[in-house]
């Protein structure tokens, strides 16, 4: 296969684990910035170019693509696809996963375990919406935030009215959602490739936080998981149409709850937690979609689910 991946620095782990498991396998992997790269919307002749040069001939397309440029990265992705290249992921549904307000509100109507979650616009049903989700304490999370930044723990009523006052004084779009207390601090970031949980592991938040990112000092650790939490990951990441997921959950006293779909999960902690070759694992799996098929001549499998 010739593949183009979408990554803003070829040196991260993330990229140079994908790198070096295609070219073990014989796969030829051109980098890409995403920011770099722009297009030729003409009719019938799509283009993608980069510094001056046709991006052709490519059969599969990885997006490895920042929260921060989401936008110009899918619009990026959406050109290869209009070009009949293979995506890893496809734009709408990494477009889906990033909205977090939406991304909640499908997983819901497909009956995913979650949080008990509120949105709210104005300062006078602040009360209800903390009632709603069983008091404080509670959690508050700009819907823009990512890797834990953003997040908020209200221990009190009144801290939490005020937390959510101020976050609406700066006309900041913002959820409210129970605290898990049972959970301890942890979390499990199960990785999904396909149908599939291919590893799991368990991040612990460092004392004194209730953040479990690796990025914010956490501590990752090899985990076994239910079958029930394997099911509520594999839904999770169909529902958002994603081929390649890290799906991070809960374990509340109603069972497995979600968290959030990453549609590009970071390997490095999850690769030395369970010692597994996830990269090699995801080329694979990208290879079989290919020579089955859902290609260039039928797409990816992800156009048929997780619409909305």
């Amino acid at each position: 296969m010739k593949i183009a991946l979408l990554s803003r620095n070829r040196k991260l782990y993330s990229s140079r684990r994908l790198i070096e498991a295609a070219e073990a396998r014989g796969h030829v992997v051109n980098v890409y910035d995403v920011l770099h790269c722009y297009m030729n919307i003409s009719s019938m002749r799509p283009q993608v170019r980069y510094k001056g040069e046709v991006l052709d001939g490519y059969d599969a397309v990885i997006p490895r693509i920042g929260a921060s440029v989401t936008f110009y990265g899918t619009a990026v992705l959406r050109q290869f696809e209009m070009m009949g290249v293979y995506p890893l992921n496809e734009s709408v549904a990494i477009s889906r996963s990033r909205d977090k307000l939406r991304s909640l509100q499908l997983l819901s109507r497909k009956g995913v375990g979650l949080p008990v979650t509120g949105f709210v616009n104005k300062p006078d049903d602040i009360a209800d919406v903390i009632n709603m989700v069983g008091g404080a304490p509670l959690v508050i999370k700009l819907l823009e935030g990512t890797q834990g930044l953003g997040v908020v723990l209200a221990e009190t009523k009144k801290a939490a009215e005020s937390v959510i006052e101020a976050f609406m004084g700066l006309k900041a779009n913002i959820l409210i959602q129970e605290f898990v207390k049972e959970a301890g601090g942890a979390d499990i970031r199960c990785l999904v490739v396909g149908d599939k949980v291919i590893a799991a592991m368990k991040r612990q938040a460092k004392a004194g936080e209730f953040r479990s990112n690796l990025h914010r000092g956490g501590s990752a650790s090899l985990i076994k998981i239910t079958p029930e939490e394997r099911s509520t990951a594999v839904r999770a990441a169909q529902t958002m149409g994603l081929n390649v997921a890290g799906v991070d959950l809960l374990r509340s006293n109603h069972g497995a709850v979600v968290m959030e779909v990453n549609s590009s999960p970071g390997l490095e902690g999850i690769e030395n937690a369970t010692g597994k070759d996830i990269a090699g694992i995801i080329i694979d799996f990208m290879a079989k979609e290919i020579a089955e098929g859902k290609g260039k001549s039928g797409q990816s499998r992800t156009r048929t689910r997780g619409k909305g």
